[in-house]
């Protein structure tokens, strides 16, 4: 068992089977690897799509995300910290944190990681170092308050999602308007996604005095909020698909219709059925495999 697991779970504590799945889980692991990939290509495909990779991939890139996959693993670990019994209710068979992490190690590795991903961006300039301060004080007041109120911890984690595919842009200043775009339909999806969320969540949320929007307004009343959202992602859509034709990228018009749009009219449509917590356990799932189609769609804006 290397030192850093030996850190995390404890001085005394062997590993059970399972014990690094239980650990990639606290991280969210797949959702850090898809932040990453987001990183790569808005930097490749957006800001530098004419560079060599060995520009593209330079060490000071490799520190910013670096830097950006460290704060959201500490925010993927201070959440589940605050969440304890919350997540008792809501996800029983996926805790982690005082079950296979102690609570005081699972504390220290999110300032560690925080404080890693803060001085490592400071370093490679002060703007990039504030962001992810405020990112790591943001996603901190998410967990401790923010998710509790009404659509403000919804808005919070969008904020946060946009950001992140900002920061390649804030790093070397091209002016790309493409990446803006990007970004704001980064924050549309993602505010759905965690309206819908805190819908699947109501029964644990509700037993803990959490005001989201669906336990303050109704699921019938936050389906429209969540439509509103999806109407704007989907103006968004079109007139990006728009530009697309009219500038001859008719492969991005076609992924942005079929892969993007498309799976986007049935979250809609399946939104209106839903009315079961399984449902929207689904429609969450929806909402990552359209989120992932539309960073892949960066593959191929230049075409």
């Amino acid at each position: 068992m290397s030192s850093a697991l030996r850190a995390l779970l404890g001085p005394s504590s062997a590993p059970e089977p399972g014990t690094w799945q239980q650990l990639a889980r606290l991280v969210r692991l797949p959702n850090l690897l898809i932040m990453g990939l987001c990183l790569v290509l808005v930097r490749a495909c957006l800001l530098l799509p004419a560079a060599p990779w060995r520009q593209v991939l330079a060490p000071s890139f490799g520190l910013l995300v670096l830097a950006a996959l460290s704060v959201g693993a500490a925010g993927y670990i201070i959440n589940d910290y605050y969440d304890v019994k919350i997540d008792a209710i809501n996800r029983p068979g996926r805790l982690v944190v005082g079950r296979v992490v102690n609570r005081r190690h699972a504390m220290l590795a999110h300032v560690l990681l925080s404080g890693l991903g803060v001085v490592v961006s400071g370093a490679l300039s002060p703007l990039l170092g504030l962001v992810n301060l405020g990112s790591a004080l943001l996603l901190w007041g998410y967990s401790v308050r923010f998710k509790r109120v009404a659509l403000v911890g919804n808005i919070s984690i969008a904020t946060l999602t946009a950001a992140l595919v900002l920061l390649p842009e804030l790093q070397i200043r091209t002016g790309t308007s493409a990446v803006w775009a990007y970004a704001l339909a980064a924050f549309l999806l993602t505010t759905v996604r965690e309206i819908v969320k805190d819908v699947e969540d109501m029964r644990g949320d509700a037993q803990h005095d959490c005001r989201t929007l669906p336990i303050v307004w109704g699921v019938a009343r936050t389906k429209w909020v969540v439509g509103f959202f999806l109407g704007c992602l989907g103006l968004l859509l079109l007139g990006a698909s728009y530009n697309a034709v009219v500038s001859n990228r008719f492969l991005l018009a076609t992924w942005l219709l079929g892969l993007v749009l498309a799976p986007l009219v049935g979250l809609g449509y399946k939104l209106r059925r839903a009315d079961r917590k399984r449902d929207f356990t689904h429609l969450s799932a929806w909402c990552k495999w359209i989120m992932l189609a539309g960073v892949l769609s960066m593959m191929v804006i230049s075409k």
